[in-house]
């Protein structure tokens, strides 16, 4: 032991669960978000009409959205565990006070229609691309002739799911499943399920060693 007078350790029996890493990324978006009065704008222009909605709105579930995109956890269920002890400064940093049960995010997602997903998109492009694009916000690589070239990584993780077996009766209308979507039939290798849930991410990458590179979609 070295003593250093500068130096002091307090301890307590209570949980003090650490910050997430990503959490001052979110902090800076929502600054963002709330200095160009976008957030303002979510909550007073994106709508969504729904039978049962509750005390929460779309801008109440965009914030976790956001947030998930950002913290980069594997899971909703990671996500929203390293969420918990930190619900109420996340959401007071979208001007928010409860935050949605994972539930309630699944029950919004499926019933999130078209007109509520185009007033979003409205908005943030409005507000997002005002000065347009520029050689030096897009980046990219030039080879000695000077042509720049901006390459793109396709990258199709693909995970075996199970379903659970629907009721079939008469009197029942059609079963319907979410994930219909995202899942099809596919090779599971030696994971057990009936479906192959896939998900493609675009990300663009630069590889500043090379000279030249020709962009091609890749065959899945």
């Amino acid at each position: 032991m070295i003593p250093n007078p500068c130096i002091e350790i307090q301890t307590t029996p209570e949980d003090r669960p650490s910050v997430p890493a990503w959490f001052a990324e979110v902090v800076i978006v929502a600054r963002h978000l709330a200095k160009k009065g976008l957030l303002d704008l979510f909550a007073h222009q994106v709508r969504l009409i729904r039978g049962r909605f509750g005390s929460y709105e779309p801008i109440d579930f965009l914030a976790l959205l956001i947030g998930y995109a950002i913290s980069g956890e594997r899971t909703l269920a990671d996500y929203f565990e390293c969420l918990a002890p930190f619900e109420t400064a996340f959401m007071a940093l979208f001007e928010r006070r409860n935050l949605p049960h994972r539930s309630s995010l699944s029950r919004f997602l499926a019933d999130v229609d078209r007109p509520c997903l185009e007033a979003f998109r409205t908005l943030f492009e409005q507000h997002s691309f005002v000065e347009g694009w520029t050689n030096d916000s897009i980046g990219g690589i030039w080879d000695r002739q000077g042509r720049c070239y901006i390459v793109f990584d396709v990258d199709a993780t693909r995970q075996a799911a199970r379903q659970r077996a629907l009721p079939s009766d008469p009197t029942l209308p059609p079963p319907q499943r979410r994930l219909d979507a995202v899942c099809a039939p596919g090779y599971t290798g030696r994971k057990r399920g009936e479906v192959v849930r896939t998900r493609t991410v675009a990300r663009r990458d630069a590889y500043p060693s090379m000279d030249r590179y020709l962009c091609r979609p890749r065959q899945w």
